[in-house]
């Protein structure tokens, strides 16, 4: 099992959904911390998991277990993101 942490900019991406829509993502969250290997993203070293509309984008930092969550959001704000970053 790894552990969670979250990037500075976590709360300004969660906090904008609905109680049903938070409990999805911290469930697949919980999934992640289990078994963390998924889609990894080109160019950059994040990793992205699909939850039909929306996204959600972290990174594995093996050395110390840990898994940090970066972006959850839908699919057009991911794009957004994601090419902020490259």
């Amino acid at each position: 099992m790894y552990t969670r942490d979250y990037d500075e900019k976590w709360p300004e991406y969660f906090e904008k959904f609905d109680r049903a829509l938070k409990e999805r993502i911290a469930k697949k969250i919980k999934k992640i911390l289990e078994s963390p290997q998924k889609r990894h993203m080109h160019k950059i070293s994040f990793f992205v998991v699909e939850m039909g509309q929306y996204r959600l984008a972290y990174r594995i930092f093996e050395e110390n277990r840990k898994v940090r969550f970066y972006f959850v959001g839908t699919h057009k704000e991911y794009e957004k993101w994601y090419k902020q970053l490259i």
